[in-house]
């Protein structure tokens, strides 16, 4: 469809020259500042497009001043904001309160991966007094940009809109009073409960940091985990059971033949490289941080990894965990080790993307970004096999890639950024300590957005006990605490963690 509009484009524009033809609204979309995931976005471009919906995109890591200015130039009727990680949402804030400064009065359209009504409700919508509306998926976007255009709609739906994000807000204040935290030092008191005494850590056969400069698509490709590509194209099911969804499937069936060939051409010609950095080092605990020491002798740190701890009221019996728990106190004498790694599939995605829009094929672009991300999610995969390699037991695993995507391995892989470890800003000791930049050129933005975008990264544990759990909410005393261990002033630790408070 996105080819037969550009090939309509010329009559197109000599019908606007000639005053015959007014698309139906003009959007402007951007992913913010600091974020480089526009995989969604494109989406959503596309869809509006082929609605006759003027789209203007001003690409990634789009500070807010050029989204202002874009916005008047273009007379936008809707902006549109994209972002992935959590610092998006302070970003999106900051848009949306230097909209109001300025005084303008286009609505904003609020979506992927970290937003949610309630999240648009309660930290976005108070602070712009034009309509601020989440849009969970790209099928929903024209409806919304319809239904703030026309004048028979708009105060209906905004009406409507307004009266939700009430609701939502008040849900959340409810939930805030409701919820029990305790102070930190009971937290810390009531840590998981490990008898170090009786734990003989695995000796890996080699510390220190490696690198892979190539990795073959073929060797990992039975690591793709099928299920999230299809959600990238708003396609809800669990591969490979979504093939038999009485709506859903045979578009499902055709969308994963597409991007076999697709892959097929990616190995057959070599058109991206994947990359990945790994390390496993000596390392204890000591109380909430994780020290880790250049060698064997652990005289020396080389790096703090700090982690924060669940401060709700759990259940009796419930411990409240953080990451530090699952590494041998140094007082123990127990000599244990912490494993982390980044990897990247997305290394020639931007070369290929510029050629599919010089063709048009909005469609192949999309695919290409959906495989990247999954390419690089296998890669992780077999990046966290080479670790447990590494330590004894992970030779004598006897796991399918099936069993590995459904995490049937010993120990666990927390990201930086995701809810056992929230604080982004982890990336960059991460990062200098297996010289990811150096080694694989993988790089962070100023939000520590990873670059090439179809790249991740992780901690490694293996003690056996050790579990994925969510930080949660925090306390105050526990923001104070963390801001004096980073090195931070209450400001900084506020806005890194603001999802948290």
């Amino acid at each position: 469809m996105k080819k037969a509009v550009a090939y309509l484009t010329p009559f197109l524009e000599a019908e606007k020259r000639s005053g015959t033809h007014q698309p139906a609204a003009r959007v402007l979309l951007a992913t913010v500042k600091g974020d480089v995931h526009d995989i969604g976005k494109n989406i959503v471009g596309v869809v509006l497009a082929c609605n006759n919906i003027e789209v203007t995109d001003l690409g990634v890591m789009v500070p807010a001043e050029r989204i202002l200015k874009a916005a008047r130039e273009t007379h936008a009727d809707v902006i549109g904001l994209s972002g992935l990680i959590t610092p998006s949402l302070e970003e999106m804030a900051h848009v949306a309160r230097e909209l109001q400064r300025e005084g303008v009065q286009v609505p904003l359209l609020i979506g992927g991966a970290t937003t949610t009504r309630a999240h648009t409700a309660v930290k976005l919508a108070p602070l712009y007094a034009a309509p601020v509306v989440h849009v969970v998926d790209a099928s929903r976007a024209p409806r919304a940009v319809a239904s703030l255009v026309k004048p028979a709609e708009r105060l209906a739906f905004v009406e409507a809109n307004r009266a939700e994000q009430e609701r939502l807000r008040a849900e959340h204040a409810q939930k805030s009073d409701s919820r029990t935290l305790l102070p930190i030092e009971t937290a810390r008191a009531r840590r998981t409960p490990i008898d170090w005494s009786r734990y003989a850590a695995p000796r890996p056969e080699w510390t220190g940091a490696r690198a892979v400069d190539s990795v073959p698509v073929a060797e990992i490709a039975r690591f793709i985990d099928w299920s999230p590509f299809f959600v990238a194209w708003d396609l809800i099911g669990t591969y490979p059971r979504i093939f038999e969804h009485h709506e859903r499937g045979a578009r499902a069936r055709e969308l994963f033949d597409d991007a076999q060939r697709a892959l097929e051409k990616i190995e057959r010609e070599g058109l991206l490289t994947l990359r990945a950095a790994f390390g496993l080092f000596p390392a204890a605990s000591v109380g909430d941080d994780v020290e880790v020491y250049a060698d064997e002798s652990r005289a020396r740190v080389v790096a703090t990894v700090r982690s924060l701890r669940q401060q709700a009221q759990l259940a009796a019996g419930r411990p409240n965990h953080a990451l530090a728990d699952f590494i041998a106190p140094r007082a123990t004498n127990v000599r244990d080790y912490l494993g982390a790694f980044a990897v990247s599939s997305g290394f020639g995605v931007d070369a290929l993307l510029r050629s599919y829009g010089a063709s048009h094929d909005d469609y192949g672009a999309i695919m290409l970004q959906a495989l990247a991300d999954r390419l690089a999610e296998a890669l992780a995969e077999q990046t966290h096999k080479w670790l447990r390699d590494a330590w004894a037991f992970g030779k004598s695993e006897d796991l399918s890639p099936a069993d590995l995507i459904r995490e049937r391995y010993r120990g666990i892989r927390p990201a930086p950024g995701y809810p056992a470890c929230p604080d982004h800003s982890e990336k960059r000791t991460l990062f200098e300590l297996l010289e990811v930049e150096r080694r694989v050129d993988i790089r962070l933005t100023e939000n520590f957005a990873m670059v090439p975008a179809s790249s991740t990264c992780a901690w490694v544990f293996s003690h056996p006990d050790s579990t994925y759990f969510s930080v949660g909410r925090i306390g105050q005393d526990q923001l104070e605490d963390y801001a004096r261990r980073k090195g931070w002033d209450l400001e900084t630790a506020r806005r890194w963690l603001a999802p948290l408070l």
